[in-house]
């Protein structure tokens, strides 16, 4: 499973054909966490969401349904966010 949502890109549809990054858009790498590996679409993100990162719902965190997955950038490579734990 964890091949397959390498490279896709967060919140794409599972039998999306070209479920990866589309030319013209911004993307972040999540790393760790349920969301490993997967793109995040920051297209027009200010520069204040970019810092904060973002709490991602996923029913694949820790708190199952309604849960989410926090990521923040990371300091010395800001294009990859770290996962920093589940929220509800």
């Amino acid at each position: 499973m964890d091949e397959l949502m390498r490279g896709r890109v967060y919140g794409a549809d599972h039998d999306d054909p070209d479920p990866g990054p589309q030319p013209g858009h911004v993307y972040r790498e999540l790393v760790g966490g349920p969301l490993d590996g997967l793109l995040l679409d920051v297209t027009g993100w200010t520069p204040r969401e970019l810092a904060e990162g973002a709490a991602l719902p996923s029913e694949l965190a820790s708190l199952g349904p309604g849960g989410r997955a926090t990521y923040a950038p990371r300091a010395d490579d800001p294009p990859r966010w770290d996962w920093k734990g589940d929220i509800r």
